[in-house]
Protein backbone atom coordinates (compact mmCIF):
# COMPACT_ATOMS: atom_id res chain seq x y z
CA UNK A 1 0.00 0.00 0.00
CA UNK A 2 2.73 2.59 0.57
CA UNK A 3 4.41 1.53 -3.08
CA UNK A 4 0.82 2.72 -4.23
CA UNK A 5 0.81 5.56 -2.01
CA UNK A 6 4.16 7.05 -3.44
CA UNK A 7 2.91 5.76 -7.07
CA UNK A 8 -0.11 8.23 -6.79
CA UNK A 9 1.50 10.77 -5.57
CA UNK A 10 4.46 11.05 -8.16
CA UNK A 11 1.59 10.92 -10.73
CA UNK A 12 -0.11 13.87 -9.18
CA UNK A 13 3.01 16.19 -8.90
CA UNK A 14 4.18 15.27 -12.13
CA UNK A 15 0.94 15.90 -13.75
CA UNK A 16 1.27 19.24 -12.25
CA UNK A 17 4.63 19.07 -13.91
CA UNK A 18 3.37 18.31 -16.94
CA UNK A 19 0.79 20.82 -17.26
CA UNK A 20 3.48 23.66 -16.75
CA UNK A 21 5.35 21.31 -19.34
CA UNK A 22 2.93 22.02 -21.91
CA UNK A 23 3.22 25.85 -21.76
CA UNK A 24 6.70 25.44 -21.90
CA UNK A 25 6.76 23.35 -25.25
CA UNK A 26 3.72 25.51 -26.89
CA UNK A 27 6.11 28.81 -26.62
CA UNK A 28 9.30 26.79 -27.52
CA UNK A 29 7.29 24.38 -30.15
CA UNK A 30 5.97 27.58 -32.07
CA UNK A 31 7.80 30.71 -31.43
CA UNK A 32 11.56 29.02 -30.48
CA UNK A 33 11.74 30.92 -27.61
CA UNK A 34 12.49 29.59 -23.92
CA UNK A 35 10.34 31.62 -21.34
CA UNK A 36 11.66 31.62 -18.07
CA UNK A 37 9.43 33.59 -16.93
CA UNK A 38 6.79 30.74 -17.26
CA UNK A 39 7.34 29.50 -13.79
CA UNK A 40 6.91 32.96 -12.14
CA UNK A 41 3.96 33.33 -13.79
CA UNK A 42 2.56 30.43 -11.80
CA UNK A 43 3.41 32.03 -8.98
CA UNK A 44 1.08 34.85 -9.93
CA UNK A 45 -1.69 32.74 -10.72
CA UNK A 46 -1.59 31.10 -7.41
CA UNK A 47 -1.36 34.35 -5.66
CA UNK A 48 -4.48 35.68 -7.64
CA UNK A 49 -6.82 32.57 -6.88
CA UNK A 50 -5.67 33.37 -2.71
CA UNK A 51 -6.97 37.07 -3.28
CA UNK A 52 -10.24 36.07 -4.67
CA UNK A 53 -10.72 33.45 -1.98
CA UNK A 54 -9.67 34.95 0.97
CA UNK A 55 -9.91 38.74 0.14
CA UNK A 56 -13.18 38.85 -1.70
CA UNK A 57 -14.70 35.55 -0.71
CA UNK A 58 -15.99 34.16 -3.69
CA UNK A 59 -16.28 30.68 -4.89
CA UNK A 60 -12.79 28.19 -5.71
CA UNK A 61 -14.14 28.17 -9.07
CA UNK A 62 -14.19 31.54 -9.86
CA UNK A 63 -10.84 32.33 -8.33
CA UNK A 64 -9.34 29.92 -10.72
CA UNK A 65 -11.04 31.65 -13.31
CA UNK A 66 -9.90 35.38 -12.60
CA UNK A 67 -6.27 33.37 -12.26
CA UNK A 68 -6.71 31.97 -15.94
CA UNK A 69 -7.68 35.63 -17.06
CA UNK A 70 -5.28 37.62 -15.20
CA UNK A 71 -1.96 35.14 -16.47
CA UNK A 72 -3.53 35.17 -19.78
CA UNK A 73 -3.05 39.03 -19.81
CA UNK A 74 0.09 38.83 -18.15
CA UNK A 75 1.15 36.44 -20.86
CA UNK A 76 0.04 38.56 -23.59
CA UNK A 77 1.44 41.56 -21.97
CA UNK A 78 5.38 39.50 -21.40
CA UNK A 79 5.18 38.88 -25.20
CA UNK A 80 4.61 41.93 -26.49
CA UNK A 81 6.73 43.70 -24.21
CA UNK A 82 9.90 41.91 -23.74
CA UNK A 83 10.00 38.51 -26.25
CA UNK A 84 8.27 40.78 -29.16
CA UNK A 85 11.09 43.29 -29.74
CA UNK A 86 13.68 40.40 -30.18
CA UNK A 87 12.22 38.36 -32.36
CA UNK A 88 15.15 38.31 -34.86
CA UNK A 89 17.34 39.17 -32.10
CA UNK A 90 20.06 36.62 -30.78
CA UNK A 91 19.19 33.70 -28.44
CA UNK A 92 20.97 34.80 -25.85
CA UNK A 93 19.45 38.41 -25.64
CA UNK A 94 16.18 36.37 -25.59
CA UNK A 95 17.16 34.30 -22.77
CA UNK A 96 18.82 37.14 -20.49
CA UNK A 97 15.25 38.61 -21.14
CA UNK A 98 13.11 36.22 -19.55
CA UNK A 99 15.91 35.64 -16.84
CA UNK A 100 15.22 39.11 -15.78
CA UNK A 101 11.55 39.06 -16.46
CA UNK A 102 11.74 36.51 -14.08
CA UNK A 103 13.23 38.13 -11.54
CA UNK A 104 10.54 41.12 -12.49
CA UNK A 105 7.91 39.26 -10.99
CA UNK A 106 9.36 38.18 -8.02
CA UNK A 107 10.28 41.19 -6.89
CA UNK A 108 6.99 42.33 -7.97
CA UNK A 109 5.07 40.00 -5.77
CA UNK A 110 7.68 40.99 -2.90
CA UNK A 111 6.34 43.98 -3.08
CA UNK A 112 2.70 43.24 -3.16
CA UNK A 113 2.20 40.41 -1.29
CA UNK A 114 5.72 40.51 0.69
CA UNK A 115 8.23 37.45 1.43
CA UNK A 116 5.76 36.49 4.06
CA UNK A 117 4.36 33.07 3.65
CA UNK A 118 0.37 32.22 3.23
CA UNK A 119 -1.62 29.67 3.73
CA UNK A 120 -3.44 28.30 0.48
CA UNK A 121 -6.58 27.10 0.73
CA UNK A 122 -7.20 24.23 -1.20
CA UNK A 123 -9.68 24.91 -4.19
CA UNK A 124 -10.57 21.10 -4.49
CA UNK A 125 -12.84 19.64 -1.70
CA UNK A 126 -14.72 16.26 -3.29
CA UNK A 127 -13.72 14.28 -0.68
CA UNK A 128 -11.44 11.33 -0.68
CA UNK A 129 -11.60 7.92 -2.05
CA UNK A 130 -10.46 4.53 0.42
CA UNK A 131 -9.46 1.56 -1.49
CA UNK A 132 -8.49 -1.55 -0.42
CA UNK A 133 -10.85 -1.98 2.58
CA UNK A 134 -9.62 1.37 3.28
CA UNK A 135 -5.97 0.78 3.52
CA UNK A 136 -5.41 3.22 0.97
CA UNK A 137 -6.46 6.76 0.82
CA UNK A 138 -6.62 8.89 -1.95
CA UNK A 139 -7.12 12.78 -1.24
CA UNK A 140 -9.10 14.47 -3.73
CA UNK A 141 -6.02 16.82 -4.91
CA UNK A 142 -4.47 14.15 -7.12
CA UNK A 143 -7.33 12.55 -9.05
CA UNK A 144 -8.28 16.59 -9.58
CA UNK A 145 -5.11 17.01 -10.81
CA UNK A 146 -4.65 14.00 -13.06
CA UNK A 147 -8.35 14.41 -14.83
CA UNK A 148 -7.06 18.16 -14.83
CA UNK A 149 -4.20 17.35 -16.87
CA UNK A 150 -5.57 14.63 -18.77
CA UNK A 151 -8.26 17.05 -20.37
CA UNK A 152 -5.62 19.87 -20.79
CA UNK A 153 -3.53 17.41 -22.71
CA UNK A 154 -6.51 16.12 -24.94
CA UNK A 155 -8.02 19.61 -25.77
CA UNK A 156 -4.57 21.37 -26.53
CA UNK A 157 -4.13 18.14 -28.93
CA UNK A 158 -7.44 18.87 -30.23
CA UNK A 159 -7.01 22.27 -30.73
CA UNK A 160 -4.00 22.01 -32.48
CA UNK A 161 -4.90 19.51 -35.04
CA UNK A 162 -8.58 20.42 -35.62
CA UNK A 163 -9.08 24.72 -35.12
CA UNK A 164 -7.69 27.25 -37.95
CA UNK A 165 -5.43 29.13 -35.01
CA UNK A 166 -4.00 25.35 -34.15
CA UNK A 167 -3.10 24.84 -37.83
CA UNK A 168 -1.70 28.50 -37.66
CA UNK A 169 0.69 27.62 -34.53
CA UNK A 170 2.17 24.24 -36.99
CA UNK A 171 2.26 26.19 -39.65
CA UNK A 172 4.26 28.91 -37.73
CA UNK A 173 6.55 26.32 -35.90
CA UNK A 174 7.50 24.76 -39.21
CA UNK A 175 8.65 27.95 -40.80
CA UNK A 176 7.73 31.57 -39.34
CA UNK A 177 8.69 32.99 -43.02
CA UNK A 178 6.71 30.83 -45.37
CA UNK A 179 3.76 30.63 -43.08
CA UNK A 180 3.54 34.60 -42.99
CA UNK A 181 3.58 34.26 -46.71
CA UNK A 182 0.46 31.78 -46.68
CA UNK A 183 -1.46 34.89 -45.04
CA UNK A 184 -0.55 33.66 -41.38
CA UNK A 185 -0.82 36.42 -38.72
CA UNK A 186 2.55 35.35 -36.81
CA UNK A 187 2.38 37.87 -34.09
CA UNK A 188 -1.33 36.93 -33.23
CA UNK A 189 -0.16 33.28 -33.37
CA UNK A 190 2.49 33.78 -31.03
CA UNK A 191 0.40 36.09 -28.73
CA UNK A 192 -2.36 32.86 -28.88
CA UNK A 193 0.37 30.51 -27.86
CA UNK A 194 1.45 32.87 -24.77
CA UNK A 195 -1.62 33.07 -23.61
CA UNK A 196 -2.66 29.56 -23.56
CA UNK A 197 0.87 28.92 -21.76
CA UNK A 198 0.40 31.14 -19.42
CA UNK A 199 -3.40 30.24 -18.60
CA UNK A 200 -2.14 26.87 -18.17
CA UNK A 201 0.15 28.22 -15.59
CA UNK A 202 -2.37 29.51 -13.71
CA UNK A 203 -4.27 26.39 -13.22
CA UNK A 204 -1.03 24.83 -12.81
CA UNK A 205 -0.34 27.25 -10.00
CA UNK A 206 -3.57 26.41 -8.26
CA UNK A 207 -3.34 22.62 -8.19
CA UNK A 208 0.08 23.03 -6.69
CA UNK A 209 -0.62 25.44 -3.66
CA UNK A 210 -3.95 23.22 -3.18
CA UNK A 211 -1.26 20.25 -2.87
CA UNK A 212 1.13 22.07 -1.36
CA UNK A 213 0.04 24.85 0.61
CA UNK A 214 2.19 27.89 1.37
CA UNK A 215 2.37 30.44 -0.93
CA UNK A 216 5.35 32.71 -1.41
CA UNK A 217 6.81 34.62 -3.76
CA UNK A 218 9.09 31.59 -4.73
CA UNK A 219 6.64 29.15 -5.12
CA UNK A 220 6.99 28.83 -9.14
CA UNK A 221 10.71 29.25 -9.53
CA UNK A 222 11.39 25.68 -8.51
CA UNK A 223 8.41 23.35 -10.09
CA UNK A 224 9.06 25.79 -13.32
CA UNK A 225 12.43 24.57 -13.24
CA UNK A 226 11.58 21.05 -13.01
CA UNK A 227 8.74 21.11 -15.66
CA UNK A 228 11.22 22.64 -17.96
CA UNK A 229 13.34 19.60 -17.11
CA UNK A 230 9.95 17.49 -17.72
CA UNK A 231 9.40 19.15 -21.02
CA UNK A 232 13.28 18.10 -22.71
CA UNK A 233 12.87 14.54 -20.93
CA UNK A 234 9.92 14.24 -22.91
CA UNK A 235 10.53 15.93 -26.19
CA UNK A 236 10.29 19.89 -26.01
CA UNK A 237 7.82 20.93 -28.69
CA UNK A 238 6.00 17.72 -28.24
CA UNK A 239 1.97 18.26 -26.66
CA UNK A 240 2.41 14.12 -25.13
CA UNK A 241 6.06 14.20 -24.20
CA UNK A 242 5.48 16.93 -21.98
CA UNK A 243 2.94 14.94 -20.23
CA UNK A 244 4.85 11.53 -20.49
CA UNK A 245 8.02 13.70 -19.27
CA UNK A 246 6.33 15.41 -16.74
CA UNK A 247 4.42 12.30 -15.10
CA UNK A 248 7.85 10.58 -15.32
CA UNK A 249 9.73 12.85 -13.69
CA UNK A 250 6.95 13.23 -10.55
CA UNK A 251 7.51 9.01 -9.84
CA UNK A 252 10.73 9.56 -10.01
CA UNK A 253 11.31 12.98 -7.93
CA UNK A 254 8.82 10.66 -5.12
CA UNK A 255 10.49 7.43 -5.41
CA UNK A 256 13.67 9.06 -5.29
CA UNK A 257 12.88 11.02 -2.05
CA UNK A 258 11.11 7.90 -0.85
CA UNK A 259 13.68 5.17 -1.08
CA UNK A 260 17.04 7.34 -2.01
CA UNK A 261 16.87 10.42 0.16
CA UNK A 262 14.92 13.37 0.75
CA UNK A 263 17.63 15.81 -0.05
CA UNK A 264 19.42 14.31 -3.07
CA UNK A 265 15.25 14.23 -4.34
CA UNK A 266 16.22 17.46 -6.56
CA UNK A 267 19.12 16.29 -7.95
CA UNK A 268 17.91 12.88 -8.83
CA UNK A 269 15.53 14.95 -11.22
CA UNK A 270 18.16 16.47 -12.65
CA UNK A 271 20.35 13.65 -12.85
CA UNK A 272 18.03 12.19 -15.31
CA UNK A 273 18.07 15.11 -17.49
CA UNK A 274 21.85 15.20 -17.85
CA UNK A 275 21.60 11.16 -18.36
CA UNK A 276 18.46 12.13 -20.95
CA UNK A 277 20.26 14.31 -22.78
CA UNK A 278 23.31 12.56 -22.85
CA UNK A 279 21.83 9.60 -24.48
CA UNK A 280 19.13 11.06 -26.21
CA UNK A 281 18.77 14.62 -27.14
CA UNK A 282 15.69 15.44 -28.72
CA UNK A 283 13.64 13.71 -25.62
CA UNK A 284 11.89 10.17 -25.27
CA UNK A 285 8.81 11.36 -27.81
CA UNK A 286 11.24 14.31 -29.80
CA UNK A 287 12.19 13.96 -33.37
CA UNK A 288 15.55 15.33 -35.17
CA UNK A 289 15.09 17.47 -37.11
CA UNK A 290 17.85 18.47 -40.01
CA UNK A 291 18.90 21.84 -41.16
CA UNK A 292 20.48 22.40 -44.34
CA UNK A 293 23.39 24.81 -44.19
Amino acid sequence: MVFLSYLINGISLGSVYAIIALGYTMVYGIAKMLNFAHGDVIMVGAYISFCVTQYLGLPAFLSVLAAMVVCTVLGIVIERLAYKPLRSAPKLAVLITAIGMSYLLQNAALLIWSSNPKSFSSVVNLGSVRLFDGRLLISDEPIVTVLCCIVIMVALTLFTSRTRMGKAMRAVSEDQGAAQLMGVDVNLTISVTFAIGSALAAIAGVLLCSAYPVLQPTTGSMPGIKAFTAAVFGGIGSIPGAMLGGILLGIIEIFGKAYISTELGDAIVFLVLIIMLLVKPTGLLGKKISEKV
